[in-house]
């Protein structure tokens, strides 16, 4: 028996996107059904390092597979100009649950990314308009490339208008996908007058206000992933439809995280997390909705649920390395 080692490109060769985004959609469905075990997010701060470490360990039980895995990660900002290393940086183990057998030890950064982005379509399938073809995004990092080969997956994108302070970015990200899409940058206003918005940025201010948005544009909130990170302006938040993915983990680090603390949001601004969507027992868009918005922290049950797809598509594949991890003699 042996561990299948798989660095970021065999991860990216084996998160065939749909396929993700359906394993995701099953995880959120496990999670409102009490399917699965995901304990808290712990962490580990290293100020000494401007950094820390984040252990988010996850059991889902679907109707057609179980998995189990932990992944460990990191945020170390001074890493690219002190280090030439990433920020962010993360290794997942998936076991088998019935055995714990550690089936593949994985690249967790790039699984990060095929996750994060099969998340957003997930809520954007059942939270934007029907006849969506038009897909803003706010920040032309590596987030923006996933959020669009995702959501194009589940609605006939066709104009993507991508705005970020960097042009060079912005030309980078428009170099990439002229030949499938009609892609420009624009404003900020002009990406949120699309049908529906990403926004993939790490900023501690609002950038994002309600005349930046069409009347029925459904946002990704994507950028806060910790406490003080504040992406869209508050009354954007309490005039839409507001699904959050985990109420502990945005309420506490989420989009939602500073007008939850001020106490501008309540628990009756919040519609329904996503899974509760999914698996039916909420309702998604409905046809008097004008804007709504998913507040994405990203959980350990999509990691786990994206790493199934990746091992059992590099095991058929032949991709990867295997080796013994365990001596069994």
């Amino acid at each position: 028996m042996e561990t299948l080692l798989l660095n970021g490109e065999d991860v990216d060769a084996n998160a065939e996107i749909g396929a993700v985004i359906d394993a995701v959609e099953r995880a959120f469905t496990a999670y409102e059904r009490g399917d699965v075990q995901m304990p808290a997010k712990s962490y580990i701060e290293l100020p000494q390092y401007n950094g820390d470490f984040r252990s988010m360990p996850a059991y889902v039980e679907t109707d057609a597979w179980d998995a189990a895995g932990v992944k460990w990660v990191n945020v170390h900002p001074d890493n690219p100009e002190e280090y030439d290393l990433p920020t962010v940086m993360g290794t997942l183990i998936y076991s088998d649950p019935e055995t714990a057998y550690p089936r593949s030890v994985m690249d967790g950064t790039e699984l990060t990314m095929k996750r994060t982005g099969a998340a957003a379509a997930v809520a954007t399938d059942q939270l934007a308009v029907e006849d969506a073809t038009s897909l803003g995004l706010v920040g032309a990092g590596v987030q923006s490339y996933t959020q669009l080969n995702a959501i194009a997956e589940v609605r006939p994108i066709e104009e993507v208008v991508v705005a970020d302070q960097d042009a060079e970015r912005v030309a980078d990200f428009v170099d990439a996908f002229e030949d499938r899409f009609d892609v420009r940058g624009g404003s900020i206003s002009e990406a949120g007058h699309c049908d529906v918005l990403s926004t993939v940025t790490p900023v501690r201010e609002p950038i994002v206000g309600v005349d930046d948005l069409g009347e029925r544009t459904h946002v990704n909130a994507i950028g806060a992933d910790a406490a003080g990170k504040h992406e869209i302006e508050d009354a954007v938040l309490t005039g839409a439809k507001l699904v959050i993915d985990d109420h502990e983990q945005c309420t506490h680090s989420g989009e939602i995280n500073v007008p939850w603390s001020e106490g501008v949001l309540g628990e009756g601004d919040i519609h329904a997390e996503l899974g509760a969507i999914v698996a039916g027992n909420a309702e998604g868009r409905t046809a008097v909705d004008g804007r709504t918005v998913f507040d994405s922290t990203g959980l350990a049950i999509q990691d786990v649920a994206a790493a199934h797809v990746v091992y059992e598509n590099a095991r058929e594949n032949g991709d990867g390395y295997p080796f013994e991890m365990v001596n069994l003699d």
